[in-house]
């Protein structure tokens, strides 16, 4: 008798989320908790997104349309026509449509290692083979993943920034790897955190790239302070936007989504204040924790990882915080028992996390107070 769930399902793990603060606060007993395990902006949502969320409430009772104006928003914004551009519940969302285009079952998919645990896990559900290649140096490697490539490879998929690691792969590395990449592969190109780091002189920035065989994908959901609403869009050749249109949820985003995501890019001066935040949160963080001798990778995302000497002493650490009620990411769903992930917070959140670290560490925390 044929199984009733596919074997390749049955296995699969499910992509676990940081825990919720109010979760973590009746478990210990806490009267609050800092949520730094979800790379969430510190600042809250963008408040013209916000408002025109506000104004778009009376017409929820509608069905959203295809995102015709947010996805023609979005090109004149990036100097694009609107056949390159498609948007999605989050990034993740049009990742997933990607999975359900692109991918045959014989195909497999490529991917760095550590990277994004939600993309593998969407590309394990489709029942296609999954073959990862290790970091250097917690580096992407570019050079390693070109040469992975087989005759089955459909799909690379880079992220820049990667997560869990916050480093990137500069524009030459790129620029090199694409030329040992056969035109029958689709590269994934993940930007979730671009805007943090589109001010470094070696960022690939893709769309400067008009490449037939890559698709972009970035979102609302970090620099603009819109996780919860749930809008992404994604950059690529019009005959790959045109066959994900096909597959695609016909009413996605939903309407709030829609009036938050155009909002939100003409909300400039929040988007600097959210950025300036984010540079010296980081800096505040690496500075803070190397100065009590542990292991920060430098990031160029709105986290960093902390890399301890073992798994025990990295889920003694994660636990003996969530006892302070600082919430950090422990990486063992990324396949990094060793590190934790924390997510650049408010000046408090990063202060408090950085002096519980230092007592739980037996460490003293030079870091500037802030």
């Amino acid at each position: 008798m044929r199984p009733l769930v596919p074997p390749y399902i049955e296995s699969l793990s499910p992509y676990i989320p940081g825990r919720d603060a109010a979760e973590v606060c009746r478990e210990y007993g806490l009267a609050r908790a800092f949520k730094l395990a979800s790379n969430e902006n510190p600042l809250g949502p963008s408040p013209k997104a916000v408002e025109a969320m506000r104004q778009a409430l009376a017409d929820v009772h509608v069905y959203p349309n295809t995102a015709l104006g947010l996805r023609e928003y979005l090109a004149a914004h990036f100097g694009l026509r609107i056949e390159n551009v498609i948007t999605g519940s989050g990034s993740e969302g049009i990742m997933s449509n990607i999975i359900r285009t692109f991918l045959c079952d014989d195909d497999e998919v490529l991917a760095p290692e550590p990277t994004f645990a939600g993309f593998r896990v969407l590309a394990q559900s489709r029942g296609v083979a999954y073959r990862s290649v290790p970091h250097r140096n917690w580096h992407l490697d570019l050079q390693a993943l070109a040469g992975a490539v087989t005759p089955r490879t459909k799909i690379i998929y880079l992220a820049n920034p990667n997560n869990p690691t916050g480093t990137i792969f500069t524009r030459e590395e790129f620029e090199d790897f694409y030329r040992h990449v056969p035109p029958h592969v689709l590269i994934l190109l993940d930007e979730a955190y671009f805007e943090y780091a589109q001010d470094d002189p070696a960022y690939p920035d893709s769309l400067h790239y008009r490449y037939d065989n890559v698709i972009t994908l970035r979102t609302f959901s970090k620099a603009y302070g819109l996780a919860g609403v749930r809008v992404g869009y994604g950059f690529a050749h019009g005959d790959l936007i045109r066959n994900l249109l096909k597959v695609k949820l016909p009413f996605e985003p939903s309407t709030l989504g829609q009036a938050a995501g155009i909002a939100a890019l003409q909300d400039g001066e929040f988007l600097t204040r959210s950025l300036a935040h984010n540079r010296a949160a980081v800096e505040f963080l690496t500075k803070a924790l190397r100065g009590m001798g542990l292991a920060v990778v430098p990031s160029k995302a709105n986290f960093v990882m902390v890399v301890l000497d073992s798994a025990s002493q990295a889920a003694a650490l994660n636990e003996g915080l969530l006892r302070k009620g600082m919430i950090v990411r422990h990486l063992t769903g990324f396949g990094l028992p060793q590190a934790l992930r924390i997510t650049a917070g408010t000046n408090e959140a990063n202060a408090l996390c950085v002096e519980a670290i230092a007592e739980l560490t037996g460490a003293t925390s030079h870091a500037a107070s802030r």
